[in-house]
């Protein structure tokens, strides 16, 4: 055997085949395969061949990690996209409990009596006004995204979206630091309009954040759910610490509005963690291999989403995302926040009982609430309506506590004079809206088959806030209801 016939041999051995020489009419040595052995897909340059299989595994632009990581799905060492997720819960709903929160240092300081000259109002009712301002767009915004992407990829719209929150809570704490006695309603429309550009763009984070959640195990909406409600303790106990130890109420709100924007910095450097997970880059890869494998099915054609299906099998846990959330915020903080105290031997003093037994109490127990739904699902998908639909019964419960508003007479009797009942119905208010909304939340991506999952969270959030929009709204009709009706 000839040198170079021994080296064509030994090279075609390596690649599972023996190759012969021989000489055709011309003279020309040729090369001729006499024994094809079939070896398995290798990690090579040979993956891009377009003569594999339909049914083997292509691994074309692919590194050999990320061919690794679609095959064999690795563990969340550490919780750490759990806990990634549940960071930007907090995040998501941070703009807004930060200025719910802090009803008073708008409506008592900054448009009060005692800071202007005169009752303005805008501080009366700045609750309701604040939640129009604030979800008006957020509700636009959620469902604008489900189907039209704004802002380009995700890295997109989440970078721009905190990018633009952070500028706006800046502006808040200039405004804070600002003396505006003498421009209340300046002020009034200058923090109005800010809140419409924060839930803008926050609508736009909130949707994506259950959106990339979706694709994941069911616990990781659970996740992004807890995190919404950790997100309204966290504020009210920066609150009550700002209160505490701050020598003014200016000085209190400044350090309150520094701490959103830790958060949102947190939030912010999170996202860009997540990528470098193996566990994330895995089910990311996974649905990248699903959406190629549609794609092929339809011959190259853009596979479009269908969007009227998802709808139709997701609906019924979008009704208990949805009124899971009006029932909530029908009460919470409209009335829930101009409940007083019936006596004043209650062991919270009249300047935390709001604080304490409102703001810190719901959040804490919504927390709680769920927390707990990521260790039980009861009751099952099938049932869980019976308990949503009961929970419009905390509207007349809720009215009929001692709920007091300014410039206003009431002429509904206080039935419920005593702040320990009132104070029960808070805990499980709170337990009940975490509890139910994180259970809707987890069931809806699991009504459509996997590749529609994605699309299914983002409905579920776009409930989630048009659920919050229309209980605020109802907001606007307790004050008239309490001051007309009697009985």
């Amino acid at each position: 055997m000839s040198y170079r016939e021994e080296q064509l041999l030994n090279n075609t051995r390596r690649n599972g085949s023996i190759v012969t020489s021989y000489n055709n009419a011309d003279g020309n040595q040729s090369e001729k395969s006499v024994l094809q052995q079939q070896q398995p897909v290798r990690l090579q340059p040979s993956w891009e061949e377009n003569n594999l299989p339909d049914d083997e595994l292509n691994f074309k632009n692919l590194t050999m990690d990320d061919a690794s990581l679609q095959i064999n799905a690795p563990r969340d060492r550490y919780n750490l996209v759990y806990i990634t997720f549940l960071i930007h819960g907090i995040g998501v709903l941070m703009p807004w409990n930060m200025f719910i929160t802090a009803k008073s240092y708008f409506s008592e300081y900054k448009l009060g009596k005692d800071y202007i000259g005169e009752e303005l109002e805008y501080g009366a009712s700045f609750l309701q006004y604040l939640g129009f301002a604030a979800q008006v767009p957020n509700v636009i915004f959620n469902w604008l995204n489900i189907f039209m992407k704004m802002g380009g990829n995700l890295t997109t719209r989440i970078v721009w979206s905190i990018s633009i929150e952070v500028v706006i809570f800046v502006m808040t704490i200039v405004l804070a630091m600002t003396d505006s006695r003498d421009w209340p309603g300046a002020f009034f429309w200058i923090t109005m309009v800010s809140v419409v550009v924060l839930n803008m763009v926050n609508g736009i984070y909130q949707n994506t954040i259950f959106g990339m959640a979706a694709k994941l195990p069911i616990k990781y909406t659970g996740a992004v759910v807890l995190g919404s409600n950790i997100s309204g303790t966290f504020t009210s106990l920066v609150l009550i610490l700002s209160d505490t130890f701050a020598s003014s109420q200016r000085m209190s709100a400044i350090y309150y509005f520094i701490t959103a924007l830790f958060v949102l910095l947190v939030c912010f450097d999170t996202y860009f963690a997540l990528p470098l997970n193996r566990f994330y880059r895995h089910h990311e890869l996974k649905e990248q291999k699903e959406a190629q494998i549609q794609q092929a099915n339809n011959h190259g054609r853009q596979v479009r989403v269908p969007y009227l299906y998802v709808f139709k099998k997701a609906l019924p846990q979008l009704w208990n995302i949805f009124f899971v959330f009006f029932c909530t915020l029908a009460v919470f903080p409209a009335v829930h926040a101009d409940i007083k105290r019936i006596d004043d031997d209650f062991f919270i003093s009249e300047k935390y009982f709001t604080s304490v037994t409102c703001f810190l109490t719901f959040n804490a127990c919504a927390m709680i609430g769920s927390y707990l739904a990521g260790l039980y699902q009861f009751p099952s998908s099938k049932y869980l309506w019976i308990p949503v639909s009961l929970r419009v019964l905390y509207i007349p419960f809720f009215l009929l506590c001692n709920y007091q508003v300014e410039l206003v007479t009431r002429a509904l009797p206080v039935l419920i004079n005593s702040n320990w009942a009132y104070w029960i119905g808070a805990i499980t208010l709170g337990l009940t809206s975490g509890y139910f909304s994180s259970l809707g939340m987890m069931y809806a991506p699991r009504t459509v088959e996997p590749k529609y999952a994605s699309t299914a969270g983002m409905f579920g959030a776009a409930a989630l806030i048009t659920g919050i929009f229309t209980g605020i709204l109802s907001g606007f009709i307790w004050p008239t209801l309490i001051k007309h009706v009697g009985i």
